[in-house]
């Protein structure tokens, strides 16, 4: 059975790899946000040591003590036996929720004995497949980018009140792949080993042009975005009837932390300009359409 109670607002696991000292200005404005609940942690390349497990660690025990649910993230794919220490060390932090964005990381915890958040690369597409990590401890789940509404809805609905909390993509870049290979080192004729961690210069990621000039998708090292940002927060009560628990804002550097608040704003029935779409945005999948195409005005 869904719900159509207020979601709680979640920040994403930054998908960018930005430097420490912006990373951790970052956070601090989260910390005093509205935000409910912080994913913390490196999600895309296990090269990206600006922050390493410790301080994520230590950046939760912060936004902890400053009223935020803080939920660790791991790597979505996992690609050497280092990487999969790097999992390990999260998955045994032994004080914060994890996100597991991949099999491996799921059996890790299962193992354990501990709970943890389905990230939205566990593809789960069905209420069997829900049930059945439910049973294996999955408490929360985030629900795969490309699912309409309707279908939410009606998955929920099958999955009945066992069903884990849902949490919904409500806005940022989507991240639609990963690859063996690194993009931004082939864009700048570097061998991946020796990339030089350029994507550092690209804290919104690198656009991807057609012909015509209009942005198709996005490049962030070994991974593919979409070119817009998807944005259904306008829409925010249109997820929450279809049984989103959470909203996630996936971070930008600069705009997040006033959005969030804006978010905040509308839930409490205040004024909700500041949501409106921009011409660039996108928002189509969770219509059933093609995913770049925009929102409904109405």
């Amino acid at each position: 059975m869904t719900g159509t109670t207020k979601p709680r607002i979640a920040i994403g696991p930054c998908q960018y790899f930005w430097p420490r000292a912006h990373t951790l200005a970052f956070y601090e404005r989260i910390g005093a946000s509205a935000a409910d609940c912080v994913y913390l942690g490196e999600t895309v390349c296990a090269k990206r040591r600006e922050l390493r497990p410790e301080d994520w660690i230590a950046l939760g025990r912060e936004l902890a003590a400053a009223g935020k649910e803080v939920v660790l993230s791991t790597l979505t794919l996992i690609e050497a036996r280092s990487e999969m220490g790097m999992v390990r060390r999260m998955c045994r932090n032994g004080e914060f929720l994890v996100e597991a964005n991949d099999m491996a990381a799921v059996q890790v915890l299962r193992e354990q004995g501990l709970p943890f958040t389905g990230g939205p690369f566990l593809n789960i597409y069905n209420s069997q497949a829900l049930l059945t990590l439910r049973d294996l401890g999955m408490t929360r789940w985030v629900m795969p980018l490309e699912l309409d509404g309707t279908t939410l809805r009606a998955l929920l609905d099958a999955a009945g009140p066992r069903r884990p909390e849902t949490e919904v993509f409500a806005h940022g870049r989507l991240p639609l792949a990963w690859s063996a290979r690194c993009f931004t080192a082939r864009h700048h004729d570097l061998p991946k080993d020796q990339c030089g961690l350029r994507c550092i210069d690209d804290p919104d990621g690198r656009a991807v042009n057609t012909r015509e000039g209009e942005r198709f998708l996005t490049i962030n090292g070994i991974q593919t975005q979409s070119g817009r940002i998807h944005n259904l927060l306008p829409a925010w009560q249109s997820l929450a009837a279809a049984g989103a628990d959470l909203l996630r804002l996936s971070p930008h550097i600069s705009e997040t932390p006033d959005l969030v608040d804006a978010l905040a704003r509308a839930m409490a029935g205040e004024d909700a300009t500041a949501l409106a779409r921009d011409g660039d945005d996108c928002g189509g999948y969770w219509y059933g359409a093609a995913g770049m195409e925009p929102i409904p005005l109405s």
